[in-house]
């Protein structure tokens, strides 16, 4: 690149007009693939995560908030969940399932899963 740019600098290029053209072309090619595998594909593997965490939810497990609080899920709905904080069984708050950060099942399923 460095002797490209001397001797365009000095008037006269070794390479065609058409050179040119594919040597950027392929340049863009190669900051489009970076750009790819540094930005976009990390996201899409976080988004899959997050994801299948999503669908993992159930009844019984306890889950750690966006907020940071640590609860018991009572129902599981769509979009929803309803979760239980604290030993007062009144303190019942429906989240958005996004909201949820963190799960861990029960002792009993982990149990019966080994």
């Amino acid at each position: 690149m460095v002797q490209f740019l001397a001797a365009d600098a000095a008037g006269n290029s070794t390479m065609s007009p058409a050179g040119t053209l594919v040597y950027w072309v392929v340049m863009i090619a190669i900051f489009g693939l970076l750009f790819y595998f540094m930005a976009i594909r990390p996201q899409k593997k976080q988004q899959k995560k997050q994801d299948e965490l999503m669908a993992s939810i159930a009844i019984g497990d306890s889950v750690l908030t966006t907020a940071g609080f640590y609860g018991v899920v009572i129902d599981v709905m769509d979009e929803v969940v309803i979760v239980e904080f604290g030993n007062n069984k009144n303190c019942r708050i429906p989240m958005q399932k996004r909201s949820v950060v963190e799960i861990e099942k029960p002792a009993e399923e982990e149990a019966k899963a080994k």
